[in-house]
């Protein structure tokens, strides 16, 4: 039996109406085989009728078993369930959340398939049969799927296969001939392909806005690193700094303390040169003591008189009343060291600040297309001074005109820039930054609400700030060349006395919003006084 078994397929063990391997196998006057239930439950309530050829018998015959198919369907299953079982040892076994296949009983194992016309999941071996028999092969199969029964319409038990576009539900094939009649119905595949269009344009725009935040995320990232850098170079500068600071300190420290200790030396000197005196003094006063009172003893009365003239007077001495030793006044050593100390640190200060704002000097030339007609600039566009002769110039949209100024080519919209600007022999000038979208036509006024940062100087001492309205500015020196700063993102800018190095003003919570242009006024000729050109000069560090 089991060599036959060997030789039999599957085909001929199935039946033809549940497709499974025969149970109870009986066979019809036709000569074909079914399951006993199979036929009985099938021929129930209608003629008698062959499942395989469909030949109706009007006499219901008894069916008997067919114990020799009974036995060979019997040892068939056998075969098939232990290689069902050596099969399954290599499948994976279903995981939680993996969907199980309907069919194996015991472990179940992960399906493969899902059958929409069975409503059943299958794994590898039990979907053998809808790979290989032609009746299965017809069913759909899709990636496993749980609650298979979701997809059946609750109203008729008919498979879910249809989308109804007006009321946008999916419906089987009797809700098209009934509540949906008069709807726009399509197969689900025809609205899938429309729906799969339409996330493929949606995950085209997700795409977009991934690459948009890809993009930002580097944007930071490299904010980020040009922080660290910012914050490492400030972190070596406040070391600098601080070093500086601490040897002015101890340098300062230690000449007040050579200047007490000198004071005090001197004064042990002093002390020290009186001291002898009064001692050699004293030595020879002794002296003359001891030779009078031994002379008073004597009982030579000649050498008494003769000796008496000379011994009878005291030896020179100096007067001693007047003379002491006063200890140094050192009031006002500590207040005069540290006032000097201050100014030292204030200078030092002052020194790193501009040290600081120089590092980010920006090479700047002038834009002769937004020149006032009456001024002239150098060739290399570095220089400009007004000249008594207007040019003939297109009036072109960037043109400033009436007003006497000249903006650079460069323009700047984040981050920090700095640059340096000679005014030296003249007595009027403007400085700072301007925006993009300045007035540059006509009238106008200087100041941060019509887009404009500047300072000034007036009748030749006179400095202001525009900041609406100006404010006067009182400088210790005159400045012979400005050094412009500005931190576009803290809002900032500020003015330097570059050979001084000191601030001159600065300009703080500006809000910035567009392209921050350098902004150079030469001011009038005024007959000659104030020719000398404002020039652009190259960044020397401050040492």
């Amino acid at each position: 039996m089991s060599a036959a078994s060997c030789l039999l397929t599957e085909d001929q063990f199935l039946c033809s109406i549940c497709l499974d391997v025969f149970t109870d196998p009986v066979s019809t006057p036709f000569g074909h085989n079914s399951c006993k239930t199979c036929i009985t439950n099938k021929n129930k309530n209608v003629p008698c009728q062959c499942p395989n050829c469909k030949k109706t018998f009007f006499t219901r015959p008894k069916l008997q078993v067919n114990t020799f198919i009974s036995e060979m369907a019997a040892q068939f299953r056998q075969s098939a369930q232990q290689k069902a079982s050596s099969s399954s040892s290599e499948q994976q076994v279903s995981k939680p959340g993996e969907v199980p296949c309907d069919v194996c009983t015991g472990t179940k194992l992960k399906a493969l398939k899902s059958c929409l016309v069975c409503l059943a999941s299958y794994c590898e071996t039990h979907l053998e049969p809808h790979l290989t028999k032609s009746g299965l092969k017809r069913h759909q199969l899709i990636d496993p799927v749980e609650n298979l029964e979701d997809r059946m319409c609750t109203k008729h038990d008919k498979l879910l296969e249809l989308f109804c576009k007006t009321d946008q539900m999916c419906v089987c094939m009797l809700c098209s001939i009934s509540d949906h009649k008069t709807h726009d119905v399509v197969p689900l595949k025809e609205e899938c392909e429309g729906k799969k269009a339409e996330l493929g344009k949606r995950d085209a725009e997700i795409q977009k806005m991934i690459q948009k935040r890809r993009l930002k995320t580097e944007e930071m990232k490299r904010s980020v690193e040009l922080s660290k850098k910012d914050a490492d170079r400030e972190i070596a500068a406040g070391v600098q700094v601080f070093r500086a600071l601490k040897e002015s300190v101890e340098r300062s420290q230690a000449e007040l303390m050579d200047t007490i200790k000198e004071k005090q030396r001197e004064t042990e000197k002093q002390a020290e040169g009186f001291i002898k005196g009064l001692e050699q003094e004293i030595s020879e006063l002794e002296k003359r003591s001891s030779e009078v009172k031994k002379l008073s003893q004597s009982e030579d009365h000649l050498h008494l008189l003769q000796s008496f003239p000379s011994l009878n007077t005291a030896p020179p001495t100096k007067d001693w009343t007047g003379v002491s030793v006063r200890p140094p006044s050192y009031e006002g050593t500590v207040r005069r060291a540290v006032n000097q100390l201050e100014e030292t640190l204030s200078k030092q200060m002052k020194e790193a600040e501009l040290k600081r704002v120089q590092q980010y000097a920006v090479d700047v030339t002038l834009d002769p297309d937004t020149a006032q007609p009456n001024l002239i600039l150098s060739d290399d566009g570095k220089q400009v001074k007004h000249g008594d002769v207007k040019k003939n110039l297109p009036d072109n949209p960037e043109r400033c005109n009436p007003s006497i100024c000249v903006l650079s080519k460069q323009s700047f919209s984040s981050g920090r820039f700095y640059y340096e600007v000679q005014v030296k022999e003249k007595i009027m000038w403007t400085l700072g930054v301007a925006t993009e979208s300045i007035n540059r036509k006509g009238d106008i006024t200087l100041n941060p609400q019509d887009g404009y940062w500047t300072i000034c100087l007036r009748n030749e001492n006179e400095y202001r700030a525009h900041a609406g309205p100006s404010v006067r500015l009182s400088l210790k020196h005159q400045p012979e060349k400005v050094g412009v700063f500005v931190d576009y993102e803290e809002g900032l800018v500020s003015f330097y006395d570059v050979d001084a190095a000191a601030l001159i003003y600065s300009f703080t919570g500006c809000c910035f919003t567009q392209k921050l242009y350098p902004y150079f006024g030469p001011c009038v000729n005024d007959g000659g006084k104030n020719s000398a050109p404002l020039i652009i000069s190259p960044v020397s560090h401050t040492e």
